[in-house]
């Protein structure tokens, strides 16, 4: 579903991403771990089109999207969440989760909205329908009249990702969504992301600095530190890698005795 090849990005003198390849399968969780500065959100911005990269190939479901804008990339299937939530906050949950459908149009246009078209009401009923049982799945029916602005952090993230998910996916990028949940909206968003691909068979991208949450959910994970891969594998082989220990898990390794303190 997702290809990166060779991607590049330079701030001035500084290698924010360097050669980075990798691949994402159809319905399966990639993570993407590494410690602070080490390109993950830099990664997202190139993959969902916010910033062009120096140089590298971006491939989205067998197709270059290297030159697209992100509104393409979206109408492509691409979606994204933010590492520091970026929701309407005039807006209240269930119209926060609406705009993600507008694009698609309501049918008929001025027209269709002047004298209330039958085609139009259908319509409408159907995005309804889809964002309440979208608000369902993420626990957030009970505040869907709420202002976005009025929430928690934790709520919040869960309305962005509805908003997210609303109009299915094929490709869904995740930066750092369990950050300010507590363990229930953790354990429901963990849930949210393994139905979600199951059910529809999209490629999520992980990012998060939670490593027990990384660890649960994903079926592979790449480690990016200073804008390489540091390496890549199934997570039991990433728990057992003493470069990953020491650069993302803060672990000193002997490498003599094979010890870590």
């Amino acid at each position: 579903m997702l290809e990166l090849e060779e991607v590049s990005v330079r701030f001035g003198g500084i290698a924010a991403l360097d050669g980075v390849s990798l691949h994402a399968r159809a319905g399966e969780v990639l993570g993407l771990i590494g410690p602070n500065g080490a390109g993950k959100t830099t990664l997202f911005d190139v993959i969902s089109g916010v910033r062009v990269p120096d140089a590298g190939r971006v491939v989205l479901d067998g197709n270059d999207v290297s030159g697209y804008t992100s509104a393409a990339r979206a109408r492509r299937g691409l979606r994204r969440t933010f590492q520091r939530v970026q929701t309407f906050g005039w807006l209240t949950v269930e119209d926060n989760v609406l705009t993600a459908l507008e694009w698609r149009g309501g049918g008929g246009g001025f027209l269709g909205d002047l004298v209330a078209s039958p085609w139009r009401r259908r319509r409408e009923h159907e995005r309804r329908r889809l964002v309440a049982e979208t608000l369902e799945r993420c626990g957030l029916t009970n505040v869907k009249d709420e202002l976005a602005a009025s929430l928690p952090i934790g709520i919040a993230r869960m309305v962005e990702l509805a908003r997210a998910i609303v109009d299915p996916p094929r490709l869904l990028l995740l930066d750092e969504p369990a950050s300010g949940l507590d363990e229930k909206e953790a354990q429901r968003l963990g849930g949210v992301i393994q139905d979600l691909r199951a059910e529809t068979g999209c490629a999520v991208l992980l990012v998060e600095h939670d490593a027990g949450f990384v660890m649960l959910h994903c079926d592979r994970i790449v480690v990016l530190d200073r804008g390489s891969v540091l390496a890549a594998g199934l997570p039991e082989e990433i728990q057992g890698d003493d470069a990953v220990r020491s650069a993302y898990l803060g672990v000193e390794v002997d490498a003599d005795a094979g010890s870590a303190s």
